[in-house]
């Protein structure tokens, strides 16, 4: 079931599945998501209880991975696009396949969940950024490294187990090129908060009502704000 949009300022929310309504939408400069990574949470040892993050994923079904088709470079310019270790040798062709360039980046993490199953801690988590012309990568170039340096959100803050760090968010919307950006597993607005403090158009979808509601509410919140200060009387130096 798909309800009415709610319009907050330049941003533009759907409580809805995104593979329904993402098509419907028309082109956008770029896509960013964070769709359902794919990936194993059995096991854990000693760290099991510890694990409270990734248990919550499995909970809410984060954990079955995406379809990938959800990314057509013909309803956008560019997209960046989170991902699990173990879906890049899918995901990493198929982009190569429909986009001009692409590249790999990394969001590094010094508290990362103690999780291993005989693997490296997640220390690193990827995401891809992929373009056709006229849509590369953009921004001042000491902000153009391939790296981000963030610690993880803690779970309860916005009652969420994946919320990707508003300093991870930012980067990605000052390199991303255009105006108008979607993110299709919007969460709890993250995306639509970086979008519109750059000064962009956002459309975000998510399908889980709490995770919505949350989402409405941080974006009101952050576009208030961005009018208050908008507002704000500028104080002219003196002699």
């Amino acid at each position: 079931m798909v309800t009415s949009p709610v319009q907050i300022g330049p941003a533009t929310l759907y409580c809805g599945d995104a593979y329904q309504i993402r098509p419907s939408l028309g082109f956008f400069d770029a896509d960013v998501m964070d769709p359902p990574y794919l990936f194993d949470n059995s096991g854990g040892g000693t760290f099991r209880k510890s694990r409270v993050g990734a248990d919550r994923i499995v909970a809410e079904g984060l954990d079955q991975g995406f379809d990938r088709t959800i990314i057509n470079p013909l309803l956008c310019g560019a997209v960046a696009v989170f991902c699990h270790n173990d879906q890049l040798p899918e995901l990493l062709p198929y982009l190569d396949g429909v986009f001009h360039r692409f590249a790999l980046l990394m969001w590094t993490k010094p508290n990362p969940m103690p999780m291993r199953n005989r693997h490296y801690l997640p220390d690193t988590e990827p995401f891809i950024h992929a373009w056709n012309r006229g849509y590369h990568p953009i921004g001042e170039h000491h902000d153009m490294h391939r790296w981000i340096h963030a610690n993880s959100m803690p779970t309860k803050l916005f009652d969420h187990p994946t919320v990707k760090p508003m300093a991870v968010m930012e980067k990605i919307l000052r390199n991303v090129s255009g105006e108008a950006i979607c993110d299709p597993f919007m969460g709890t607005g993250s995306t639509g908060v970086a979008a519109i403090r750059a000064g962009k158009r956002f459309t975000g979808i998510e399908k889980n009502p709490a995770h919505f509601a949350t989402a409405v509410e941080r974006l009101r919140t952050a576009w208030e704000q961005i009018n208050d200060r908008a507002q704000a009387p500028k104080i002219e130096a003196t002699a």
